[in-house]
């Protein structure tokens, strides 16, 4: 696997950034002093007129944000996840979502693939406190290319996203002609018909490589890779429960409030099947690599294997 192309999906979003921005001439950028983290830099370098540096500020980078898409304009707001919806949830609520504004938010450094910035920056409840807010859209791309795609397709959007964007490089994964992004809609990587796994985010590598795994030993695993965690594709879900019955989400974020709440709401109401949630176990990470910390919490292609292997 050493000759797999990795690419870190902050890395993926500053690149989207410049390269839309001739085609998006309204699109303007706000950092809060982390443009060389949040790689909005790329941008800034290529427009530094459309790139707005808020100072570390950001509960006031959100008001900024909001007033200038009353002028036409589509900003982004850049941070570290644990800022952009940790800090400044109460102006993201109420003075973007609230007035369901056309502000975007990049994302990056989620989850505990941050690494030694330990738990204080390791944010896990992100997802869960964005998916809260009426009309926001959330999405957590899983490699290069689907970044790329949900920034474009954040940019067609009318009206708030969030977008989870990871420090650590990661595999490219859908790097096929056939490739096709939609906000809402999931994709079905792998056919099976023993257990569908449902991941997210960096996990979706993870999964594959579990179904992999499975196989290996005769157990057939569907798995499906979502984007969009609000709105959720319910269909593509609910069609593989009904085929599967049972079903295994992953991701990078606390079981609680995150893809797994959201799969878990969808099938209680339209499809009861039994679900075990991978993710962050009501716990705080901690400090030390990202690939350590993956492997410790059972986020890696292992670790996803074992607990699809006991459950089915």
């Amino acid at each position: 696997m050493a000759d797999v192309k990795k690419v870190a999906t902050r890395e993926s979003y500053g690149n989207a950034l410049k390269e839309l921005a001739e085609e998006f001439p309204d699109l303007v950028v706000l950092d809060a002093d982390l443009a060389a983290a949040t790689k909005t830099g790329i941008f800034k370098k290529a427009y530094p007129d459309r790139h707005i540096d808020c100072g570390i500020a950001e509960s006031n980078m959100m008001g900024v944000a909001a007033g200038l898409s009353l002028t036409g304009k589509i900003p982004f707001c850049s941070s570290f996840a644990m800022f952009a919806a940790g800090r400044a949830f109460e102006q993201v609520r109420n003075s973007i979502g609230y007035p369901h504004l056309n502000v975007k938010i990049g994302a990056t450094h989620a989850g505990i693939t941050v690494g030694e910035d330990g738990a204080s920056h390791q944010c896990n409840e992100d997802i869960a406190l964005m998916r809260t807010i009426p009309g926001m859209v959330v999405m957590c791309p899983a490699d290069d290319v689907e970044a790329k795609a949900a920034v474009r397709a954040a940019l067609e959007h009318e009206g708030p996203v969030y977008i989870r964007f990871g420090r650590a490089a990661v595999p490219v994964i859908n790097d096929r002609p056939d490739y096709k992004f939609e906000i809402g809609k999931g994709t079905v990587l792998r056919e099976g018909k023993d257990v569908t796994i449902v991941a997210t985010g960096i996990c979706v590598d993870s999964a594959l490589g579990a179904a992999e795994k499975l196989a290996a030993e005769g157990i057939s695993a569907e798995v499906i890779n979502i984007c969009t965690i609000k709105p959720l594709d319910e269909d593509i879900i609910v069609a593989s429960a009904k085929k599967t019955g049972k079903v295994v989400t992953v991701e990078e974020h606390s079981v609680i409030g995150g893809l797994g709440s959201a799969v878990c709401d969808a099938l209680c109401a339209k499809c009861p099947t039994p679900v075990r949630k991978i993710g962050m176990q009501d716990v705080f990470g901690e400090s030390g690599s990202a690939g350590e910390l993956v492997k410790k919490y059972g986020l890696d292609a292992d670790g996803v294997y074992k607990v699809v292997k006991e459950f089915v």
